[in-house]
């Protein structure tokens, strides 16, 4: 399990031979779009400040161009920052010499890829040690940890197959093998099923949900889609234009949208598998007997359960049993409905934006 969690502090990376000159011009207001038309060079990111959890999955979500890609490839220095920190384990990443950095993509970092980056002409088994044989692992050892990831994954029997004798979701288990082949602390996730179907998508959200139950990585994962978000994000991180809109947990974007561009992605969401029993629970009353609910289920789950129960209300317990609260099915209905407040049509440039960026982010 990873022990550190990564502190990003005041980032920026302005694109262009002399990024650094302009600094103070962004601080003190400058635009990304003046930025670009006055002076020639591209904002990729603004003062960005995001804590990511140690052993958790942190998802950073926007449109093509908000600066998300740009973000993850600082985490591990394939992108030189203008300025700023990436700290992990009390060290600043961005000020590592060669060696250092080397060192620390090698045996602390691994990268999963939306176009998967398998090399054609090695196999399943050959594709999923090759960091170890970068590493000089011995291969007697190298072929044991692959075999174990590639069986975890579900490739048993293809460890000789060619990439291109596989299915685009079968590629990205092999990708998703070799990551933890290497056994490094922070998974890097770039898009990585974005270019996989729907079903497929959603079995390898799956598989990664199992995995980090297990290894509890510290993850950052890539994603313009908010429904993976949710589902995969113990802590979400929505930029524009480069800049982080809001961050926190799914409950908290679900239930208080920084602006309208964000109330309107999440209008549509299905709050019942997003929102948790402990958040909507009301004071026991004074004989808390009957059916038991987990303080983290969802919304949905807790209606499924105290349905199947013939149940109108139950007690919800925490980790270690204790009732802490009681929860009603009329309770659930309410909360799985959008706010009257939300519905608005306020600020109706907001959430024009929102929606044209939701129709792109479809189309991606």
């Amino acid at each position: 399990m990873a022990s550190h969690g990564i502190e990003i502090r005041g980032l920026y990376k302005i694109f262009g031979p002399f990024g650094r000159d302009y600094i103070e011009a962004v601080k003190a207001g400058m635009t990304k779009a003046e930025l670009n038309e006055k002076h020639g060079h591209v904002l990729g990111l603004k003062d960005i400040g995001i804590s990511m959890p140690a052993g958790g999955i942190t998802v950073v979500m926007g449109l093509s161009g908000s600066g998300k890609s740009t973000l993850i490839r600082h985490i591990n220095r394939l992108i030189e920052p203008t300025t700023g920190e990436v700290v992990y384990d009390g060290i600043d990443i961005c000020r590592m010499n060669e060696k250092d950095l080397r060192e620390f993509r090698r045996h602390k970092t691994a990268m999963v890829f939306q176009k998967f980056a398998l090399l054609p002409h090695r196999t399943v088994i050959e594709n999923t040690v090759y960091g170890l044989d970068i590493q000089g692992i011995p291969r007697s050892e190298s072929l044991k940890r692959g075999q174990h990831w590639i069986e975890r994954v579900g490739l048993a029997g293809f460890e000789k197959h060619y990439p291109n004798q596989l299915s685009g979701g079968m590629q990205q288990r092999v990708g998703l093998a070799r990551a933890l082949t290497n056994d490094a602390d922070i998974l890097l996730m770039d898009e990585a099923y974005s270019a996989l179907d729907p079903l497929i998508r959603v079995d390898m959200q799956t598989v990664l949900l199992d995995i980090q139950a297990e290894l509890r990585k510290t993850v950052v994962f890539i994603t313009h889609d908010l429904d993976e978000a949710l589902r995969l994000g113990d802590k979400i991180a929505i930029l524009r234009d480069g800049q982080v809109i809001q961050q926190g947990t799914g409950q908290e974007i679900v239930l208080s949208p920084a602006d309208d561009y964000i109330t309107a992605f999440v209008k549509e969401v299905n709050r019942g598998r997003v929102i948790r029993a402990r958040t909507v629970m009301r004071p026991l009353d004074d004989t808390p007997d009957g059916l038991r609910l987990a303080a983290d289920a969802t919304l949905e789950a807790a209606a499924r359960q105290m349905t199947e129960a013939g149940q109108s209300r139950a007690i919800v317990v925490d980790g270690s049993g204790t009732p802490s609260g009681m929860l009603d099915l009329q309770t659930i209905i309410a909360a799985m409905v959008m706010p009257a407040s939300h519905e608005t049509e306020k600020g109706s440039d907001g959430i024009r934006d929102a929606n044209v960026a939701k129709r792109q982010m479809a189309a991606t």
